[in-house]
């Protein structure tokens, strides 16, 4: 049976994930909080924001930027996309 959790970004209720997707308490924070659906949203995200400013996730300061950025989009009332990003 799957772990239901109420979704602080999707307002609803999903399936919950199977562990925390994030190291610390960011990271448990999200596992308790997100759903998958939720977490899929913020990946194509990310993937989006890693594109669009050309980093490198390796590099502290990238990943600085990245965790930020995701509690923002989860817990923060939204990530914002690049001023430059023209969706396909």
């Amino acid at each position: 049976m799957a772990r239901k959790v109420q979704c602080a970004l999707l307002k609803k209720e999903g399936e919950g994930m199977d562990y925390a997707p994030y190291p610390g308490p960011l990271g448990q924070r999200i596992y308790e909080s997100i759903s998958k659906e939720a977490w899929q949203r913020w990946l194509a995200h990310q993937t989006m924001l890693i594109n669009e400013y050309r980093l490198t996730p390796i590099e502290p300061e990238a990943r600085k930027f990245l965790e930020t950025e995701m509690e923002k989009f989860f817990f923060g009332g939204g990530s914002e996309k690049p001023k430059e990003f023209v969706p396909k």
